[in-house]
């Protein structure tokens, strides 16, 4: 089996991945996403995301990413403030407890890693 693949990230289409009402903290953001890979005991993932503006909070899991659009300040509660915008790598740590100021609609291409037993922090 292969692992190969292209996706042109600035077209793909991505499906809605709602909120919690909970994570909102402000506007109406919207979330879009697709998995384009996953590994066979589903710890990795791979694939593009989309949110647009508002304030949300996410716990995060082991993840590189790449802005190709939009802009977002995303901070890292008890570490860094990180602004993002297109061409932007970002890395963020397992357990992460953040809030997201999404400016521009932001579109990012993504790998996470997964906890041990393949499930999401909390």
């Amino acid at each position: 089996m292969t692992h190969s693949l292209v996706v042109h990230v600035p077209d793909a289409e991505l499906e809605p991945e709602p909120l919690s009402p909970a994570q909102i903290l402000s506007g109406t953001p919207e979330v879009t996403g697709k998995v384009v890979w996953e590994s066979a005991d589903g710890r990795r993932l791979r694939g593009v995301w989309q949110i647009t503006p508002g304030i949300v909070t996410d716990t995060e899991e082991d993840e590189m990413f790449v802005v190709l659009s939009g802009s977002a300040t995303i901070e890292v509660e008890g570490g860094r403030t990180l602004a993002v915008g297109p061409g932007d790598l970002a890395v963020l740590s397992r357990g992460d407890r953040t809030t997201w100021t999404v400016h521009e609609t932001l579109r990012k291409a993504y790998a996470i890693d997964l906890g041990e037993d393949g499930t999401p922090s909390p």
